[in-house]
């Protein structure tokens, strides 16, 4: 092994160290025993002559000059994909690793499928598939792209809409019994499940020749789970401002309703998210190009 290879590989083990947490958790990833992960870890710090982890008993933190090193590790592995990818494209094939973060319950009943036909079609490339609501800490994380709905809170990220998403009131048919529904003001006497971030005691509607009208909901559930809110609406326990792609079967089959269907609450935005540079990953650009096909296929997303 040269020694140019030996420090990258070092430096690889060390920024998955950084991004898991547990050396014990990097190792299984790398395929590779703690013991070795350890080696290495204290070959990098020997050979920089600076402690990069702060070791406690149940944790491990970065250093001041870890930070740091983690920052430039990331440009040196990134650069050298990125010579990998270009010899990569003389042959035809993409091949490497590609880390995606995306939301939870869009991530699960649609971009999956597409996430594994893309592996299917490129089978030298590795996915590592994570599926989070909350807003990350891009660098922390370590990924290559974050698929979210809503903005995105990080300005060094490269941001990209791929769509943006129909929202509707449902409700299931029971809670609405006999009552006359002809306008916004007639929800005012209905409870609500909100999903947080996006509804609260409020609901902005508007429809068609520029009118608009807000909700002032009853909240009798509050949650960041949009399938607590589904299954809340299903219940009856109140309306839901739901995507058109989360509620279409239940439109179908009559379990929901479309409870103002001249009147939609804003729509929101699929974003991908990734770090600039100098060249984008081929890999990185493929996937890219293949997610915004798949997202603009999926019910009630008008394509960007």
């Amino acid at each position: 092994m040269s020694k140019s290879l030996d420090r990258l590989t070092l430096l690889e083990t060390f920024a998955r160290i950084a991004e898991r947490g547990s050396i014990s958790a990097a190792a299984r990833d790398l395929g590779m025993s703690q013991a070795s992960a350890s080696r290495q870890l204290k070959e990098l710090e020997e050979r920089l002559g600076t402690d990069l982890i702060r070791r406690t008993t149940h944790t491990l933190a970065l250093t001041p000059a870890g930070q740091d090193c983690l920052a430039e590790a990331r440009a040196l592995i990134a650069a050298w994909d990125a010579l990998v990818d270009r010899f990569a494209e003389q042959a035809g094939g993409l091949r490497g690793s590609l880390k995606v973060v995306a939301p939870v319950a869009l991530g699960q009943l649609y971009l999956a499928d597409a996430a594994l036909r893309f592996q299917q079609a490129h089978p030298a490339v590795g996915i590592a598939w994570l599926l989070e609501d909350a807003a990350i800490r891009f660098a922390e994380i370590g990924c290559d792209l974050w698929i979210k709905i809503g903005p995105v809170p990080d300005e060094t990220l490269v941001v990209r809409s791929l769509g943006s998403v129909e929202r509707m009131i449902v409700a299931a048919p029971d809670l609405i019994g006999g009552k006359r529904i002809a306008g916004p003001g007639d929800l005012a006497a209905l409870p609500c499940a909100a999903l947080e971030p996006f509804e609260a005691g409020t609901i902005p509607l508007s429809a068609a020749r520029g009118r608009h009208a807000t909700v002032t909901a009853q909240v009798a559930l509050a949650t960041n789970n949009i399938f607590a809110v589904h299954k809340a609406a299903l219940l009856g326990i109140g309306y839901a401002v739901l995507p058109r792609w989360f509620v279409e079967r239940d439109l179908e089959t009559g379990a929901l309703v479309d409870v103002l269907p001249g009147w939609r609450a804003p729509a929101l935005t699929i974003h991908a998210a990734y770090l600039p540079a100098r060249r984008q990953r081929r890999r990185l650009a493929a996937f890219l190009d293949h997610m915004a096909e798949a997202v603009s296929a999926i019910p009630g997303v008008r394509a960007a």
